[in-house]
């Protein structure tokens, strides 16, 4: 399966960066659906008052799907490729 990845970057509270991919389908990637996949990790990160828009998050490339981000697509719908600052 081909999946869509955004890029995406943001600013925590505290000031540091944030950095990661919300990977969806390619036949899902549509912008406002991948906005909310990245509202859901946010919000289970604690950090739902942050903004996703088109500034912080955006389309990147498309590729093969991994066996592990099959896995979370097949469980909550997308999955998160982590980088900086997550934790």
């Amino acid at each position: 399966m081909e999946v869509s990845v955004w890029d995406t970057w943001l600013v925590k509270p505290d000031g540091t960066k944030m950095h990661f991919d919300i990977i969806v389908p390619k036949t899902e990637s549509v912008e406002e659906k991948v906005f909310s996949y990245g509202r859901k990790y946010l919000k289970q990160k604690g950090l739902d008052n942050l903004e996703l828009n088109t500034s912080v998050c955006s389309f990147c490339h498309v590729e093969n799907c991994s066996e592990e981000w099959l896995r979370q697509i097949q469980q909550q719908g997308f999955a998160i490729y982590e980088m900086e600052g997550c934790n």
